[in-house]
C-alpha cells in the first residue's frame, strides 16, 4: 500500500492526525506553457527542459512530497531513469488540459470560457502512473457546465476501463465570475457535491481539491461525505510566502487534509525548502510567521538568494487570510 493510500485510509476511518496531511507537488506546467514553462537562466535566456525536470527530481528525492505531478512526457522521463522507484512519493500525471490553462506567449486563451480538452491518451499514462489530475471549471453557464461535466463523464469511463485512478480539481474560474463573494463559493460547493452524488464508488475522485475562499465554504465542503471524500487544497496563486503558509495553515483547521504547490502558480525560491516549510505548519504546528523565519534561515544556508526580503515575505497580504488570521491562530 501506498503512502497515501494509508494517509487516505485513516483520514476517511476519523482518525486524521497532522502527520497524515498529504502534500502534492506540481511540475506540469509544460502542458500549459510550452517553452516558457522552464524560466530564464542567469542570461535571460529560457532554460532547456531537462533544466525544469531537475526541480521533479529534487522533489522526489527530498521525500517532502506524497505526490508528484508532471505532464506524460515528464513522467516516461522519469520513468525510464527509475526516479520513482527509488522513492516513495506516488507518480501522477495531469490528464486534461483545457483551453484557460493554454498560457503561451501571445496567446489569450485564459480571457475565454474554458473548452474542454485532453492531451493525453489515458492507456498511454497507465504504464508510468496510475494516478492522475483531472480539473474542472464551472462559470454558471449553462452550455460551458454542461460541456465541463460532458467530458468528465466521458472521461471516467474510459478511466475505469484503464484502470485508472484520479484526483479532481475545480478551478476557479478566471472570467464572469467574482470567486471572492460568499455566492461564489455556495456555488461552487453546491456544484461539486452535486457532480458527486452521481458518481459510483469505483469511479470516484479518490481526493478533491478546491481554492481556499475562507473557513465556512471549506468547513462546509470538508464535513458534507468525510468519510467518502477527502477535500484539499489547490496551490497558492499570490501573495507572499507567509499568505502561502497561513492559506494552507487555515484551511487544515477548517477540514482540508491535503494541499497542493506548483511552482507555475506561486514563484517560489526553492520547492524543497518551501515543502518543509510546509510540513513545519502543518505536522509540527509551528506558525505561518516562524516558518517563514525557518524557511529563510533554511536559504541563507544553501546561499539561496530570496525573492522577497525577510520583513517583506512575512507580511499577510491576502485580505481574506488578514481576516480570519485570529480565528486560526
Amino acid at each position: 500500500m501506498r503512502r497515501i493510500d494509508q494517509k487516505l485510509a485513516k483520514t476517511c476511518s476519523g482518525n486524521y492526525e497532522p502527520r497524515d496531511f498529504i502534500l502534492t507537488f506540481a511540475k506540469d506546467a509544460d502542458l500549459t506553457r510550452g517553452c516558457s514553462a522552464t524560466g530564464r537562466d542567469g542570461t535571460g535566456r529560457l532554460r532547456p527542459l531537462r533544466a525544469y525536470r531537475e526541480d521533479v527530481r529534487r522533489v522526489i528525492e527530498s521525500d517532502l512530497a506524497d505526490i508528484v505531478l508532471t505532464s506524460l512526457s515528464t513522467a516516461e522521463v522519469l520513468a525510464e531513469e527509475g526516479v520513482y522507484s527509488r522513492a516513495s512519493a506516488t507518480p501522477a500525471v495531469r490528464l486534461n488540459d483545457p483551453t484557460d490553462s493554454w498560457r503561451v506567449r501571445g496567446g489569450e486563451y485564459p480571457m475565454e470560457p474554458a473548452l474542454p480538452f485532453r492531451s493525453s491518451r489515458l492507456d498511454a499514462v497507465k504504464p508510468v502512473a496510475s494516478l492522475g489530475l483531472y480539473i474542472m471549471t464551472f462559470c454558471n453557464e449553462v452550455g460551458h457546465d454542461h460541456a465541463m461535466l460532458r467530458a468528465y463523464n466521458d472521461f471516467r469511463d474510459l478511466a475505469v476501463k484503464v484502470g485508472l485512478r484520479h484526483f479532481l480539481q475545480i478551478a476557479d474560474p478566471q472570467i464572469g465570475m467574482d470567486v471572492e463573494h460568499e455566492d461564489y463559493a455556495a456555488f461552487r460547493n453546491d456544484m461539486l457535491t452535486r457532480a458527486m452524488a452521481g458518481i459510483a464508488r469505483k469511479e470516484r475522485p479518490v481526493f478533491v481539491q478546491v481554492g481556499y475562499l475562507g473557513p465556512a465554504a471549506m468547513e462546509e465542503l470538508s464535513g458534507w461525505d468525510p468519510e467518502r471524500l477527502v477535500v484539499g487544497l489547490t496551490g497558492c496563486g499570490r501573495g507572499t510566502t507567509r499568505d502561502c503558509l497561513e492559506r494552507l495553515v487555515q484551511a487544515e483547521r477548517y477540514g482540508a487534509r491535503l494541499g497542493g504547490f506548483s511552482r507555475e502558480s506561486f514563484d517560489c525560491d526553492d520547492p524543497v525548502h518551501l515543502l518543509r516549510a510546509m510540513r513545519r505548519v502543518i505536522r509540527d504546528r509551528m506558525s505561518s510567521f516562524e516558518a517563514v523565519k525557518a524557511y529563510h534561515d533554511d536559504l541563507r544556508r544553501e546561499g539561496i538568494k530570496p525573492l522577497r526580503p525577510l520583513q517583506d515575505d512575512a507580511e499577510l497580504t491576502v485580505p481574506l487570510l488578514k481576516a480570519n488570521e485570529a480565528r486560526a491562530a
